[in-house]
Parts: C-alpha cells; structure tokens; sequence
C-alpha cells in the first residue's frame, strides 16, 4: 500500500471515529431531552392533581402540599382552560398576560409542545392543563447544534493547521531539492558548455553541434526552472501558443516516431501573463505523462481554445486512463500508479499553474483504456 493511500485509510478512520463519538454524544443528549422531558410531565401532572385538589377542597382539607406544589413551579408556563375559556396562567411575561391576543397566541404555542392534561374535578367537569418546555429544556434543544458547531469549528481550526504545517513542509523541502538539483546540474552543464567550444574549434559537422547546442539550452532552462523554485517567479507578457508550441517541438523531435504528435491553435497570438520557463516546464509534464499513460506508443494531440477572456490548454492521449474517483488525487504529492517514480509531477504542475500562474488545471474527462484529456486554463492578460 502507498504512502497516500496509508494516509488515506487513517484519514478516513479518524472521521468515522469521530463521527462514532459525535453520534454518540447527540444521542446521549436525546436521551437526557426526552428524561427531562418526562420529568416535567410528571410535576405538571402533580400540579394538576394539586388544582383538583384545591377545587375541591373544604374546611377539613390540608390545602399545604397543593400550595407547596403551585409554588414549587417557576419554570415551567402552563394555562388552565375551562370551557374554552383561560382561567388561570403561570410563569408567563406579564406583556403577554396584558394582552389578550398575545396570550391566545402563546396558547396555541403551547398546544404544539406537550399533550394536555386532563382534570376532572367533578364527574363530568374538566378542565385543561397546557403547558411549555422550561428554559432547560429549550437550551437542550440548542445544545445539539452549538456542540456541532463548536466541533466543525475545531476541526476547521485543525484542519487548517495540518495543512499549513503540511504546505509549510513541503515548501521548504520542494524548494531545498529543487535548488540543490540547480547546483547540481550546474557543474556538469559548465563543462559541456567548455566541451562544446572545443567542438566548434575542431570543425565537428554542424548539426552535431546544433543539436547539441539544443541539448546544452534545454539543461540551461531545467537548471532556471530548479531555482525558481521557493522563489516568486517573474511574469510576463507572452504569446502563449508561441510559448506553447516551442515546447511542444522541442519534446516531439526527442521521443520514438511511435508517438503520433498533432498541435492545433489559432493563428492569431494570445497573450497570457506566465513565466517561459515554468510553462515550458508544465507543458513538459503533461505530455511526458501522456506519453508515459501509452506506455510510448499512441496519439498526443495539443489543442489550445481561445474563450473570451480565458485561454485552454488541452492534452489529449489514447493511453490507460484514469478512474474517476482520482480525478483529484493524481495532482496529491506522493500519489503516482507507476512502480517507479516519487509522485511529485503533477503536484508541482498544479503549484506552477495554480499558485504561480492563478490558473486552474483538471481532468477533463478520461476513460478506461481509452486516454485521457488534461485541461489547463489561465486568464487572458
């Protein structure tokens, strides 16, 4: 199993965990709602048996416990209603007890929260407990929302400092191979330079030395685009077909003839804000991993669209293609499908287009053993 898809699977451990206890947690405070819930029931029942008792009451009755009951509640609202009539009311604010209108409306909100209770005083004579929920029990309808809250915000909060941790991480070690790879490269390219001076002393036939020159040129642009790297890159104003095509030609006079190579464009020239040798370096990408998806044999076509204000960039191969739930995940640092490779070509593509370029980049759309189409697009300058 690779790296990304380790990852992968403990991401998703981590959720449904997460999600196990979240439920969890909700349930349990349903579970304390409906016992409060009940509770109430049972002291507005009290209290209706306390009014029975209070109604029937004469000189010999201990009228106490039912007092003590009526004063027990200050939580809970409550009218009584009598031949559809309100004969008494409790614990409601006294702007709504004022008016009448406002109280028949805070009635009928009451009907909607708890099933009355009945009280039949006298055989035939019944009278109606309505009531609502206490302020604890509104607060616990709300605790459920606020506790998701508080857990979405942290995990945002989380999820923003992994990814910064992460981005920071990669940055620095992104930039630190690429400039060290520019070194590298450097020394060696220095000598072919001298190598190639010689060469032109000793009458070597001329197209060995153009070639040659070529080669030298491009290692020059792979050591510019390895130092630019961590660095904010300088834009300007190019002709992107121009820009496009010379990369293009450059790669299709390297690969096998097995490689069936077409470029379409419009004849009039775009012109995009990029850096040559970043988009040289993207284009590279794109089409070796074409290449690459036909295993060297196959058509890669390059077709740039000119769309209002955007420019698109379309790479198209008859290669293995790419299932649809990695669409995404092909351009993750780390992820790749071959047994060799580190998996950052693409990711750095995205960085170049993305962050550097203010671009966007995706699968088009692709099938299974048919190929796949790349787009990139970046806005007209």
């Amino acid at each position: 199993m690779q790296f990304s898809e380790k990852r992968n699977v403990t991401r998703w451990i981590i959720i449904m965990a997460s999600f196990v206890i979240v439920s969890l947690i909700l349930w349990n405070t349903y579970t304390f709602f409906q016992i409060f819930k009940n509770e109430e029931r049972l002291k507005m029942e009290l209290w209706a048996n306390a009014q029975k008792t209070l109604i029937n009451a004469n000189e010999n009755t201990d009228v106490d416990l039912p007092l003590q009951i009526f004063n027990n509640n200050t939580t809970i609202p409550a009218i009584l209603i009598e031949n559809k009539k309100i004969i008494n009311h409790t614990n409601i604010e006294e702007n709504i007890t004022k008016d009448e209108k406002k109280l028949s409306e805070f009635l009928e909100r009451l009907k909607k929260q708890n099933d009355p209770i009945v009280i039949e005083y006298l055989p035939g004579k019944f009278q109606y407990l309505y009531y609502g929920d206490s302020s604890l029990i509104n607060k616990l309808k709300y605790y459920p929302v606020a506790l998701l809250l508080i857990i979405f915000l942290f995990g945002a909060l989380v999820y923003n400092f992994y990814r910064s941790t992460k981005m920071a991480t990669q940055n620095k070690l992104w930039a630190g191979m690429a400039k060290e790879t520019a070194h590298q490269i450097g020394t060696p390219l220095s000598s072919l330079i001298g190598w190639l001076e010689i060469m032109k002393a000793d009458n070597v036939d001329e197209t060995t030395i153009t070639e040659i020159e070529k080669d030298i040129n491009r290692l020059q642009t792979i050591t510019d685009r390895f130092s630019k790297i961590g660095s904010e890159p300088i834009l300007e104003k190019r002709n992107i077909i121009e820009e496009t095509e010379q990369s293009f030609d450059y790669l299709k006079s390297r690969f096998s003839s097995q490689v069936e190579f077409s470029f379409k464009a419009p004849k009039n020239p775009i012109m995009v804000s990029l850096n040559p040798a970043l988009h040289s370096w993207t284009v590279e990408n794109l089409v070796k991993n074409a290449i690459d998806a036909m295993k060297g044999r196959g058509k890669l076509k390059l077709v740039i669209e000119d769309d209002d204000k955007w420019v698109n960039i379309l790479v198209s191969d008859t290669g293995k293609g790419i299932p649809k739930n990695q669409f995404k995940r092909i351009f993750e640092p780390g992820f790749t499908t071959k047994k060799r490779g580190w998996g950052l070509g693409l990711s750095l593509t995205k960085r170049i287009v993305v962050e550097y370029h203010k671009g966007k980049i995706k699968v088009l759309n692709s099938e299974i053993n048919k190929g796949t189409t790349m787009q990139i697009t970046f806005k007209k300058a």
